[in-house]
């Protein structure tokens, strides 16, 4: 009989995006904000010879490759959801996707999550690995005003403490959560009906 891993493996392909949770307090609060279970976002990028996925994410404290199963491994409780782009990818975009990721590779990490920054967080990551090689934005560009709106009861206490008392307000950024629920992508598999 084939392991849950093993089934999940026989579903994805590179181009896949893959979202889970990371139980760390930061992050909880990126996917509680952003009112989703997810906190963090990887694109399987490659596939090798012995079969396994490779996953380009950007972590702390710098953009990387990550073994699939390990990066599934990371996630609080084992939640997953893997989306894909409508309609799959052809050979010559995913040759452009992985062109992309490898260009933002060992760029740090950014821990306030400014997308016009020249660092990285995991959404932008996978946003602008997408945007850049195909010209196609899966996630929505936001404020954190225009986030924080759609998630009034939102507890500021922690975000003053994380931003020293001045929440950028006016900064962009972009969420697993949007990603998550982008229409450009379809659901090969998750597990939450678990959770």
């Amino acid at each position: 009989m084939q392991s849950e891993i093993e089934h999940i493996e026989s579903l994805v392909k590179p181009g896949d995006f893959v979202f889970t949770r990371i139980d760390n307090i930061l992050y909880k609060k990126v996917a509680d904000t952003s009112c989703s279970w997810s906190s963090h976002v990887g694109l399987i990028i490659d596939q090798n010879d012995d079969g396994s996925f490779v996953v380009a994410e950007s972590k702390v404290p710098r953009s990387t490759y990550s073994d699939f199963r390990s990066f599934v491994d990371r996630s609080e409780g084992g939640r997953l959801e893997v989306r894909r782009l409508k309609g799959g990818l052809e050979s010559k975009q995913l040759l452009k996707l992985q062109k992309e990721a490898e260009s933002r590779m060992g760029l740090w990490y950014h821990f306030r999550f400014n997308y016009d920054s020249k660092k990285q967080f995991c959404s932008k990551f996978a946003y602008d690995v997408y945007r850049h090689a195909l010209g196609i934005e899966v996630g929505q560009i936001e404020t954190f005003t225009e986030l924080l709106h759609r998630n009034p009861q939102t507890p500021m206490g922690f975000w003053n403490l994380w931003f020293f008392g001045r929440i950028p307000m006016g900064q962009r950024t972009v969420t697993p959560a949007s990603q998550l629920e982008s229409d450009k992508l379809e659901t090969v598999y998750s597990n939450l009906h678990k959770f």
